[in-house]
């Protein structure tokens, strides 16, 4: 993954994209005016449901010049 960056925002708009090769989930989602799509085969997946509509702390980079999430993590206070 190249060109990461750290965004801080609200996730709306979270959207079921195709499933990898061995079935993991795969999701799109919007923060900050970007299309970033969870990685392939991996747990953030089954986790970014839970981030909707809560401000979050994320690392995005480029994947195959896709915009993919790295890690995310929920703003308190």
């Amino acid at each position: 993954m190249k060109n990461i960056e750290m965004h801080i925002g609200a996730i709306k708009d979270i959207t079921h994209v195709d499933t990898s090769y061995y079935g993991n989930p795969r999701y799109s989602f919007m923060l900050n005016g970007l299309k970033v799509y969870t990685p392939i085969d991996s747990l953030l997946g089954y986790s970014i449901g839970n981030y909707l509509n809560k401000k979050v702390v994320a690392r995005i980079g480029e994947h195959y010049n896709k915009v993919t999430l790295k890690s995310i993590k929920e703003v308190t206070a």
